[in-house]
């Protein structure tokens, strides 16, 4: 009988980890101050690591420490005391593309799991067959793999060895992420978590006789963005994924808001459960687990390589923009239960006779018309306008605090 594979969710700061947990996720990767690949979040001291893995832990929760840049070698000697460090705290495994740094993880850590980063392009058997001779309890596999391909890899590897791949979120033009584009243009390093994201851009052509005459390359009346990737979304494809053998399913966006991480966490949430206790139910519910996915702001979706080339239905997208057809408006703090309100942080302008729906943790969600809405000192106002305001709105039932309140722009 297969497994029910583990939920991976993404956490750039302690409040993105909070969320995460509140929403389903089974484990959580998160990124310290140093050797991870995503200085654009907030990232995690040593104290917030602690503060996390506890807290995690009481959840049940497992979280992994991303150690997955390319190191230099001024890096070698504090990531010794870095993953001895992490050991200590409890982490429950760190994720590294480098040989060295999978070496000192080995020496001065030598209960520390390990799994590989896809940064490390792993496409093959028998390179995911060497990671385990050395050490690695997981191998996160390339983007690029097929479905075919992660199928015959299961079938050669020993069953001890996990596999990791990506379901949902952003992809990167560059093969498995090692790109120089943001170095040459920008000296933005994306081998140490600083890419510009250079390929989003859009790009016009110079010939070298002529410089300073820029010519146009149209795909679109909009330009060219040649490099642009769309977004992965995996959600109709649980059951291939898990018939392939993968272990954990890894949602991508440590530099994505807590709104993001709650929303796809829970949908996948629903989907894997919904998947392994009853096929046919999720089935059924696959228009609303898509349809939820869609209200977060995204690129247009694909399935990545899991299926080979798809030519103009591919990875190459004619613009830059997000789909944003539904907007956040309020977090939902708390419940007034004798004047039967909700306790709201505005984030978006809404007024009173909007119709607004509620995402809440393990929930399926709920529209209602916001009838009546008060400030802080309990007057009635129209209109909820000013950023961060306290707002209360009459609601008929409890919602539970860390839920959020959207509405259809």
């Amino acid at each position: 009988m297969l497994k029910k594979p583990e939920l991976l969710a993404p956490a750039g700061d302690y409040q993105k980890l909070i969320y995460a947990v509140e929403y389903g996720a089974d484990a959580v990767y998160i990124g310290g101050e140093e050797f991870s690949l995503r200085t654009a979040s907030a990232n995690f001291s040593l104290d917030e690591i602690d503060k996390a893995v506890r807290y995690a832990h009481s959840k049940g929760v497992r979280v992994y420490v991303a150690c997955n840049s390319v190191p230099r070698n001024d890096e070698c000697e504090r990531f010794i005391e870095y993953v001895k460090m992490l050991e200590k705290i409890g982490v429950d495994a760190v994720i590294v593309s480098d040989l060295g740094f999978l070496a000192l993880t080995r020496e001065h850590a030598p209960n520390m799991a390990i799994h590989i980063s896809t940064q490390a392009n792993t496409l093959n058997y028998e390179t995911c067959k060497m990671w385990h001779k050395l050490g690695a309890k997981r191998v996160v596999l390339a983007r690029e793999v097929t479905m075919d391909e992660i199928t015959e890899i299961r079938q050669n590897i020993p069953d001890s060895l996990e596999l990791e791949t990506f379901v949902h979120g952003a992809m990167c033009m560059s093969h498995s992420g090692r790109c120089l584009i943001s170095n040459f243009l920008t000296s933005r390093d994306a081998n140490h978590g600083n890419c510009a994201q250079s390929c989003r851009w859009e790009y016009s052509l110079m010939e070298q006789t002529r410089p300073g005459q820029y010519f146009p390359v149209f795909e679109t009346d909009t330009g060219t963005f040649i490099m642009n990737a769309k977004d992965l979304c995996m959600i109709e494809h649980l059951p291939e994924l898990c018939n392939a053998g993968v272990n954990s399913f890894k949602i991508e966006g440590r530099v994505k808001t807590e709104y993001y991480v709650a929303s796809v966490t829970n949908t996948f949430r629903q989907a894997i459960d919904d998947c392994f206790d009853d096929v046919d139910r999720y089935v059924q519910n696959l228009p609303m687990y898509v349809e939820d996915l869609n209200k977060i702001s995204h690129r247009e979706y694909y399935t990545g390589f899991f299926f080979g080339d798809q030519g103009e239905f591919g990875q190459n997208y004619t613009d830059n923009t997000y789909i944003r057809d539904w907007e956040l408006v309020g977090v939902i703090n708390g419940y007034d239960s004798l004047k039967r309100r909700l306790l709201v942080t505005q984030k978006n302008k809404f007024c009173a006779g909007d119709t607004l729906e509620i995402l809440e943790a393990g929930k399926k969600n709920v529209s209602f018309v916001a009838r009546e809405l008060f400030d802080d000192n309990g007057e009635k106002i129209f209109m909820a306008q000013h950023a961060s305001m306290n707002v209360e709105i009459t609601f008929p039932s409890y919602v539970s605090s860390h839920s959020f309140l959207r509405r259809k722009k």
